[in-house]
């Protein structure tokens, strides 16, 4: 048995984390408790919640959310649990409704969450005592994000620093024109560290070198060429009134975003450098790179030209992740006129499957008793040492989840 205390002082700075990270149920219990139930989790999007009664659900461990604009244009997250016998409300992934009623005894709730009507309980029932029981939910330029814990993290930091970058895009009025999950054979955290790093990107990405520099990362300051490329892209894109900041986990916070200049001929990250489909939003121009965003622990998205990916992970177990990726254009593009899907998706889609199969064979390895810590390079990968010390400071900062847990 490992206190939280033997636990961090298991770790070292500046390598891989020890076997058990990756392994061990009681540790994967325990993220479950203080991360995933404690930190703010990309949702989905505005744009496929925008009327009364459009709803999607969100499963995290043992819980789940139906995310869903009630009658006044506020968004709800209700968790999926009828107050009668606990009953799941909501079966489908997604839909449109007038009312939340329990496939089970037929209860009836409000968009808002009130109890509307309980048929047979009786003159003495106060419905009034019976509201869904309800979470945090935020709204930022078109992204959702919901909070289990009663007292979440700071989110303003979040909307001051991504809301003027991605607002132009107009994520808000976009349109979901693609869906792909997989089912990844890996520990999320795996899928994470693969993300915070473009090591492995001249190695396992030509899709994505063709329109992307492996550079801009913090620590990564080897390249003065691309830095004045960054430079005179951001005075660029100042003139067009886009306010292009590269925010990076402030003080140990949750998220980052940053506008990144493409390579010479690309105006989006398409494979062969054109437009695939209509400018989103407001955009002033093509000439707007891509903006990169990041939510720890489970999300990240590009935000082109033409159109949005937006990945969304979710753990299942130590060794098992799902992840949801989600294609967004312009809501009045038309399919065969304006886009086709697989234009639109791929570079995301090939960039995509090529991680998941490097995350496999990672945790593959990982899993072996040859397995030993490794070093981190602090040129390439000291975005993956940002995040180990942001997870193990989430790991021993919430001593309720961490004492119930037998590490």
């Amino acid at each position: 048995m490992h206190t939280a205390t033997s636990l961090l002082d298991s770790c070292t700075p500046g390598m891989t984390l020890p076997q058990g990270f990756y392994l061990d149920k009681a540790i994967f219990e325990a993220e479950m408790q203080s991360i995933f139930q404690t930190q703010w989790l990309f949702a989905g999007h505005s744009c496929e919640v925008a009327e009364p009664g459009q709803y999607f659900t969100l499963s995290i461990g043992r819980e789940s959310l139906i995310v869903i604009r009630d009658r006044e244009g506020n968004l709800q997250a209700h968790f999926n649990v009828c107050r009668h016998r606990g009953s799941r409300l909501a079966w489908s992934d997604r839909g449109c409704v007038k009312s939340l009623v329990c496939p089970y005894h037929g209860w009836v709730y409000q968009l808002d969450g009130s109890l509307k009507a309980a048929r047979l309980m009786g003159e003495t029932f106060n419905p009034d005592a019976y509201p869904l029981v309800s979470t945090s939910v935020r709204e930022l330029a078109g992204l959702v994000f919901v909070c289990f814990s009663p007292q979440p993290p700071d989110f303003e930091a979040a909307v001051s620093a991504i809301a003027p970058q991605l607002g132009p895009h107009r994520l808000d009025q976009a349109k979901v024109i693609a869906r792909d999950r997989y089912h990844i054979n890996a520990n999320w955290k795996t899928i994470l560290e693969n993300n915070r790093e473009c090591y492995h990107c001249r190695v396992a990405h030509p899709e994505f070198m063709l329109s992307n520099y492996d550079a801009g990362l913090p620590g990564d300051d080897r390249n003065k060429r691309f830095q004045r490329t960054v430079k005179d892209a951001y005075q660029r894109w100042q003139s067009m009134g886009l306010n292009p900041q590269d925010v990076s986990f402030p003080d140990g916070s949750w998220f980052r975003v940053a506008r990144f200049p493409l390579r010479n001929g690309f105006l989006t990250e398409s494979l062969h450098g054109r437009l695939t489909a209509p400018l989103m939003g407001n955009l002033p121009s093509a000439d707007v790179g891509s903006l990169r965003l990041v939510g720890m622990p489970n999300f990240w998205g590009h935000a082109n030209a033409d159109y949005t990916m937006t990945t969304q992970v979710i753990p299942l177990s130590p060794e098992a992740t799902q992840i949801n990726v989600a294609f967004l254009v312009h809501p009045d593009a038309v399919e065969g006129t304006d886009y086709a899907v697989d234009d639109v998706a791929a570079v995301w889609r090939a960039t995509s499957e090529q991680d998941w199969q490097i995350c496999e064979s990672n945790y593959l390895g990982v899993c072996s008793s040859a397995y030993q810590p490794g070093h981190l390079s602090p040129l390439m990968e000291a975005s993956v040492a940002q995040f180990i010390t942001w997870y193990l400071r989430q790991m021993t900062s919430h001593p309720s989840a961490a004492s119930s847990s037998k590490w």
